[in-house]
């Protein structure tokens, strides 16, 4: 059987995302990233193995699908994203802590002229 979810790059460890960088039960997101399209579990895998560097997704682009669960294989927007704290699918956890890296993957302020 061919499995539906989007490949992810990096240095995962298990099936569910998990990378060398953050391995708690609760490190179940993958990102989808701005510049490549392509899912990493975090910014470091990215920075280690994508070859080139990490653009933040546009404020424009929240309803961009652009996480998935690890657990369950949904993806979720962007906006969805940034106001759970569990998954909407099968409500598994989200570690809390992802939200200070959320300036690495998402714009959160709006372009000055």
């Amino acid at each position: 059987m061919i499995d539906p979810r989007p490949r992810v790059l990096g240095a995962v460890v298990d099936d569910q995302t998990r990378c060398i960088h953050y391995g708690t039960p609760l490190d179940i997101i993958a990102i989808r990233f701005a510049c490549c399209r392509e899912f990493y579990p975090c910014h470091l895998c990215h920075a280690e193995t994508a070859g080139h560097p990490a653009e933040q997704w546009p404020i424009a682009d929240r309803e961009e699908h652009a996480l998935l669960c690890g657990v369950c294989g949904h993806l979720l927007t962007i906006a969805e994203y940034l106001e759970a704290d569990r998954c909407p699918a099968c409500r598994s956890a989200f570690n809390p802590g992802c939200k200070l890296h959320t300036h690495l993957y998402f714009r959160v302020d709006a372009i000055k002229p």
